[in-house]
């Protein structure tokens, strides 16, 4: 479940404030969030991980309202709550794509069964390159592996910032079908946040801004 409830931003040196609509998720739900550049997508998809902490309004994941977590609490919640897709891929260059999921379940505190990673890096079409390094990846491997780190460890919502808008319509369809079937499988929301008007049939909400 996710909530969001009057919920602004303001950057320190700008007088300019975002201000976000209201979101209410229920269990599996999904969203997405359309808006050119510059109109705060990225903004909002980093108040609901906690990245950023609004200047007003609240953010609530499974009924825990993120903001009034301590530092060392919220980070302890993201890493085992939030899967995050960024733009650019943030594995560890020198570590194995096995190795960076590894890690990714070990600073989760989740417990590493290797036939789990196995699974899943079967079902994003990795498997043959579990032992590769992340810099021998192609970018479409690159993509999947994204996907992989964040849904690894079974969070309660996925956040996706602009997955699709550097693929072709073939990608395109590959990768929302991948995010849609890991958030389904581990019962959790998807939020995705785009200017890629080509996936809004993939959702029932989408809101823009």
């Amino acid at each position: 479940m996710v909530q969001t409830s009057n919920l602004t931003f303001k950057y320190k040196k700008k007088e300019a404030v975002f201000s976000f609509p209201s979101v209410n998720l229920q269990e599996q739900e999904n969203l997405l969030i359309l808006g050119k550049s510059g109109i705060g997508k990225t903004t909002f998809l980093h108040l609901l991980a906690g990245i950023l902490k609004p200047f007003s309004g609240s953010v609530v994941i499974d009924k825990i309202d993120i903001n009034t977590l301590s530092h060392s609490q919220l980070d302890k919640f993201r890493g085992k709550n939030i899967g995050l897709i960024f733009q650019k891929n943030h594995a560890v260059k020198s570590l194995s794509v096995f190795d960076n999921l590894k890690a990714r379940l070990f600073f989760s505190r989740e417990t590493i069964k290797r036939s789990e990673i196995d699974f899943l890096l079967e079902q994003l079409d990795l498997i043959e390159t579990k032992n590769s390094k992340v810099n021998e990846l192609s970018e479409g491997q690159l993509q999947r592996l994204g996907i992989a780190m964040a849904v690894v460890h079974r969070p309660k919502i996925i956040l996706a910032d602009e997955p699709t808008s550097s693929l072709d319509d073939e990608n395109c369809n590959i990768v929302m079908r991948l995010l849609q079937q890991q958030a389904q499988k581990n019962k959790a929301n998807l939020v995705v946040i785009t200017h890629d008007i080509r996936i809004t049939s993939s959702f029932k909400n989408v809101i823009t801004l």
